[in-house]
């Protein structure tokens, strides 16, 4: 029997409808985003879930750190051990060419004592690292971390593991600045390292150098290896400069030999500043010992 105007209860209880809702939950967010933003309130709460999930995350991301590690690892150890390999190798050529020096140097003092001349003074050096390239674009310098404080002075030579670089052309204090071999207006005095045939080699720009003032019939030839001469009294005799790359001798009475450099001269980060103490200037002849004369210390 059915009741006139009675309706059947829904089974189930029925809020607002999901548009209200989803309204209103945007809403609640939106205030809880700005109150937060502007109260932090919430700051103690994100903090303690962070510490809480530390440990959760740490514990996900744990294969992947040690996948990484692993591979960095094996990766490290093959590079350390070409690295010692190569070391290795080094040391002994450094070894065997010590053991020629020290002989050499023994019967280069019986010579000289025999001969009544004058042992040679010693070499001082000081390491230095490149702090930075000098703000002058038109100019190839370098600034040092050592100055006069540290014992160096206008004139050193400056080199590194495979010969010389540039040259100290002014001292502060606590810092020095060097002019580099590639720089327009250096200039350095040479030997050729085959037949001691002597020279200049100046700047060229662009990381060249160029040996002038030799006549074209001068005995130099690309691979030629050009080391420092010592007639100007500033740079040390027999510090490697450069590598002959081309000889044109077909354009004028003067050859001209372009060269390389033989140390990092744009590379190097750090060098060693060597000088002599009290050493006279010798005597200069004619021919190409008077330009040696003219170069002076180079700038």
């Amino acid at each position: 029997m059915s009741l006139i105007g009675h309706n059947t209860p829904p089974i189930f209880k029925r809020g607002p409808a999901p548009t209200v809702r989803l309204m209103l939950y945007v809403s609640a967010a939106l205030v809880l985003l700005v109150t937060d933003l502007k109260f932090r309130y919430l700051e103690f709460m994100r903090q303690t879930v962070a510490v809480v999930l530390y440990p959760v995350e740490r514990a996900a991301a744990t294969p992947a750190d040690l996948v990484l590690n692993a591979a960095t690892y094996f990766a490290t150890l093959a590079k350390v051990q070409q690295e010692n390999a190569l070391l290795r190798r080094q040391q002994l050529r450094m070894s065997e060419q010590l053991m020629r020096h020290e002989q050499l140097a023994r019967e280069n003092s019986r010579l000289r004592t025999l001969l009544g001349m004058r042992e040679e003074l010693p070499a001082r050096s000081v390491a230095a690292d490149v702090l930075y390239a000098a703000h002058d674009p038109f100019s190839r310098k370098v600034i040092l971390d050592r100055g006069s404080t540290h014992g160096i002075a206008k004139g050193d030579a400056v080199v590194d593991e495979r010969g010389v670089i540039g040259q100290v052309t002014r001292v502060h204090p606590i810092q020095a600045e060097v002019t580099l071999l590639t720089d327009k207006e250096q200039a350095i005095p040479i030997a050729v390292q085959r037949n001691g045939l002597r020279g200049v080699v100046f700047g060229a720009g662009a990381g060249q150098l160029e040996l002038r003032y030799l006549p074209a019939t001068a005995d130099v030839e690309p691979g030629d290896t050009l080391v420092t001469s010592g007639l100007d009294g500033l740079y040390l005799p027999g510090l490697p400069v450069a590598k002959v790359l081309r000889v044109d001798r077909d354009t004028q009475a003067f050859a001209r030999i372009f060269c390389a450099p033989v140390g990092g001269v744009e590379q190097s980060t750090q060098v060693l500043v060597m000088g002599r103490l009290n050493l006279p200037l010798p005597p200069m002849g004619g021919g190409n010992d008077a330009v040696v004369a003219k170069a002076g210390g180079g700038s």
